[in-house]
């Protein structure tokens, strides 16, 4: 007869997919760690709690191979319980607990009470903020606002996260201060849509008093702004941007296509015009700001003179950051009814077109940085080298500053002023400057 084991559990929590899902996986563990139980993240753990991502394809085929891989790891006695929670869980739970049914329980993206539940703990309402980061310890994701009232074609989000919800100004300046007090010295505001905050708490586009009221929090040094829509931008985020030292000059803003028929069958609520006209206005209004862009190719019906519009587009604007993803044909999303006509190859073949583009125009921007001074933020140290990024680069995405170990000493997690010394397409490398 099998006894009870008196061990204690301790629940490795494994994150998926975008930050916002880095951010809710940091709630989770605030809140277990609350009520006094062993958390780790992407570590051994007897009970595992995978937070998935349901996006597109590739990320959907990621998340249900780890899942598979925990009940493996639960079929051979290696763990003892698998819960599985995030968008995939959200979108796809009926299938999941068809086609994978050793998962003990499945949660949607809204159930953290429920999974807390499962998990032995209780949900605590007065926890507003406290979250175990995962993040170096430099910086951290402000989550604020969930869900999209959007109505791309393309797009599942509304589906897996629901409708646009902005959390309160008074509750993120609260989280912000308990970030500072961490040592949290970059903050990375994060949304499905930054440019919708506050329209449902306040009636009006709020997010240029948001930034006005975390600039005021100590030890905040950077606020790096995530996922702006390009319709209806509120432009007075811009005058803030130039008039606070805190705001980084720096903005994500995914564009997906430029071509007026690709737009329009996108639902984006834009034109080739008005678009070109609001990034006009951004420099304008910020001279050296970097903008980080993405784009979608080989979008149903996308023919090879929209796509040819859009490469020329990317060349003319010169965007200082870019990604580039094929289209994913995504069940339920209003162009699932169109037909997947650009063959797998061919939206390959323009993705990395775009990426060549980009990469030379990446270089010949890095090269003109060569000479100069930048305040940087060191993140880590990887092999022989520091690894820090300007105001211009998020974590993980963006270009890094590289430091020789070898022959320079300087503080992970503080800010330092470095002289680039070379540059390739998306590295820097540089050396420290000493200021008297």
């Amino acid at each position: 007869m099998r006894t009870k084991s008196l061990k204690k559990n301790k629940i490795n929590v494994v994150t998926l997919g975008c930050s916002k899902n880095v951010y809710d996986s940091e709630v989770l563990m605030g809140q277990l760690r609350a009520n006094n139980k062993e958390v780790a993240h992407e570590e051994e753990g007897n009970v595992v709690v995978i937070n998935t991502c349901g996006f597109i394809a590739n990320a959907k085929e990621e998340s249900v191979n780890t899942i598979l891989e925990y009940v493996q790891k639960k079929e051979e006695g290696l763990v003892d319980k698998v819960f599985v929670t995030g968008c995939l869980s959200e979108r796809y739970k009926p299938d999941l607990q068809r086609e994978i049914p050793n998962v003990d329980e499945y949660f949607g993206t809204s159930d953290l009470p429920n999974l807390l539940k499962a998990l032995g703990a209780d949900y605590k309402h007065e926890l507003i903020g406290e979250r175990l980061t995962t993040t170096p310890k430099n910086y951290a994701y402000l989550k604020i606002a969930e869900g999209c009232d959007r109505p791309c074609s393309f797009c599942a989000i509304p589906l897996m996260r629901g409708k646009h919800k902005s959390k309160p100004v008074e509750e993120l300046v609260a989280e912000t201060e308990k970030l500072a007090a961490k040592g949290v010295k970059e903050l990375i505001l994060i949304a499905q849509d930054l440019t919708y905050y506050g329209l449902d708490l306040y009636k009006k586009r709020n997010l240029a008093e948001l930034l006005q009221a975390l600039v005021k929090v100590e030890g905040i040094e950077w606020i790096r702004l995530h996922y702006a829509f390009p319709t209806g931008f509120p432009m007075d985020v811009l005058e803030v941007m130039r008039e606070e030292p805190k705001i980084c000059n720096y903005i994500d803003i995914p564009l997906q296509h430029i071509s007026d028929a690709i737009l329009k069958s996108m639902r984006r609520g834009t034109t080739q015009a008005k678009t070109t006209k609001l990034l006009q206005d951004f420099r304008e209004a910020v001279p050296d700001m970097a903008i980080r862009t993405t784009l979608i190719v080989g979008y149903p019906g996308e023919t090879e003179e929209d796509f040819e519009t859009l490469r020329d587009w990317v060349k003319e604007m010169r965007f200082e950051r870019l990604g580039c993803f094929t289209y994913s044909h995504e069940e339920n999303t209003h162009a699932y009814s169109l037909e997947d006509d650009v063959p797998e190859e061919v939206k390959q073949r323009r993705a990395n077109e775009i990426m060549e583009i980009q990469s030379q125009i990446s270089w010949e921007l890095n090269q003109e940085k060569i000479g100069k001074t930048f305040r940087c933020i060191i993140d880590r140290k990887e092999g022989n080298h520091f690894v820090g990024r300007t105001e211009f680069d998020s974590p993980d995405v963006d270009n890094e500053v590289l430091i020789d170990a070898t022959k320079h000493y300087v503080k992970i997690g503080e800010f330092t002023t470095i002289e680039i010394t070379d540059a390739s397409d998306f590295d820097l490398y540089g050396v420290p400057v000493q200021l008297s």
